[in-house]
């Protein structure tokens, strides 16, 4: 079946916007202090930067759906193809649970409180999230047409609720002076085990160009709308980072800042101190929205990863085809979406809501990073190749495709071994740990079982 070209460079712009930017890293990050700006720029540095040189520069000379998967592939051989898109696409299980968190955690706003006795419960958390992830999944399932107005809906409402949080944070700075001070000892970053590990969560926040890749077959002229979608998103996802930190620690004392509702806790203060408090439940509802057009985008995106998957035959069949009418991945939908509820249980047994919340986040970044390690290793492998007709040209060439590729692999294996470090709160280490080893072994382990069975599958039927 031949894919439709559905999305335009505007499309592709928010995409850019939901898909590179989560208001959850900026509770986290003003959880953290000052010295989160700092983190902020260097993370921008060493991981956003290399890793939109080598998105650009790949996707110019291999536009084909499967983004990463098809790159690895080339480069390495069909078993580094498949286990990127297998550790891409599986890293993504425990992302959607954490980020669906993260909006019913804001969504208790609605009622212009934090929700009380509600906000403790597991049940919550999960009926949220399970009611998140279904419509996440009913919207790509009827193909890109629909689907890419709940990716452009939540990209809209998170550039809004980002402007009201900054004029918030402006407000309270002029109004009442700043929660947090920000001196030149206070901006400056620690290297306490906790702020190390901070910092591998900073470098997975600034990931996300990446992803439209995988719908590169589906993308109107990918050649030209992948870069300038990226460069008009780029300031926006700086801006909802740097200045939406900024501002929440504007608005609250860094320490009383909650990681996974920062954003309508400090929004939720200030409106109730200048008696704007309306303005409170419209805020919560813009970051719950955000929150599903973020969910909306990766699930439709990385579900093109066991499409591609199944034409290659390491998955059945099934996993290849596009619904003749809707045009998506039906399959692969259904499957990644079934497997993700299972984790939204799996990361809640045993652990209180945050401690559910912490395990979810470091299971993601630890197993994300494992494919963009070979994603970096395939720019600059790939670079020997001469470039196809219409080709972006990087300024600098293969010095400057080296030198961000090597820069972008060394923060993916930093952050990777901090992500297994547990929280300074936790109150069982040592189960945490085993549950993130747990989960990452799971799906390597997996992936390998998954990536047999399909060489047999095709040995038999060559």
């Amino acid at each position: 079946m031949e894919l439709r070209r559905t999305l335009g460079l505007a499309d592709v712009t928010l995409f850019f916007v939901v898909a590179g930017s989560n208001l959850q890293w900026v509770a986290t990050a003003a959880a953290a202090g000052p010295s989160s700006l700092v983190v902020w720029v260097l993370g921008c540095l060493a991981m956003f930067v290399p890793l939109s040189v080598c998105v650009v520069y790949l996707t110019s000379r291999h536009p084909d759906e499967g983004g990463m998967y098809v790159w690895s592939k080339r480069a390495f051989g069909p078993f580094a193809g498949f286990f990127t898109g297998w550790t891409y696409w599986a890293s993504n299980l425990p992302y959607f649970p954490a980020l669906l968190y993260f909006a019913a955690g804001n969504a208790l706003f609605v009622g212009g409180g934090s929700g009380g006795a509600l906000g403790l419960s597991p049940w919550y958390f999960i009926g949220v999230s399970l009611f998140g992830l279904t419509l996440a999944t009913v919207v790509n399932v009827l193909g890109l047409d629909v689907g890419k107005w709940l990716n452009n809906v939540g990209a809209a409402s998170r550039w809004i609720v980002t402007l009201l949080l900054i004029g918030i944070g402006i407000l309270a700075w002029w109004k009442f002076g700043p929660a947090t001070p920000v001196t030149a000892q206070t901006i400056r970053p620690g290297f306490a085990i906790k702020d190390v590990i901070f910092w591998s969560v900073i470098a997975f926040a600034w990931t996300g160009p990446e992803a439209i890749s995988f719908m590169g077959g589906e993308i109107r002229n990918p050649r030209r709308s992948i870069p300038y979608g990226l460069a008009m998103a780029a300031p926006a996802i700086a801006v909802i980072y740097v200045l939406g930190t900024a501002a929440v620690m504007a608005a609250l004392p860094s320490h009383d800042v909650n990681a996974s509702s920062g954003v309508m806790q400090a929004i939720a203060a200030i409106a109730a101190r200048i008696g704007w408090s309306v303005v409170t439940p419209v805020a919560a509802v813009l970051v719950a929205v955000s929150c599903l057009g973020s969910c909306g985008a990766w699930l439709g995106a990385v579900a093109r990863i066991p499409f591609v998957a199944g034409i290659d035959r390491y998955l059945p069949p099934v996993f290849g085809r596009m619904h003749p009418r809707w045009g998506s991945p039906v399959a692969a939908l259904l499957t990644q979406a079934g497997i993700a509820a299972v984790f939204i249980f799996l990361g809640q047994g045993g652990s209180s809501v945050k401690g559910a919340y912490d395990i979810l986040v470091s299971s993601t970044v630890l197993i994300t990073m494992l494919p963009f390690m070979l994603l970096f290793a395939s720019a600059i492998k790939l670079d020997a190749e001469p470039p196809p007709p219409g080709a972006v040209r990087i300024p600098g060439g293969r010095w400057t495709i080296a030198v961000f590729a090597l820069v972008g692999l060394a923060t993916t294996v930093v952050a990777a071994v901090l992500a297994v470090f547990p929280a300074d709160d936790d109150p069982d280490k040592v189960l945490s740990v085993l549950k993130i080893f747990g989960l990452t072994a799971l799906v390597v382990g997996s992936g390998a079982a998954v990536y047999l069975a399909g060489r047999r599958r095709q040995t038999v039927t060559e």
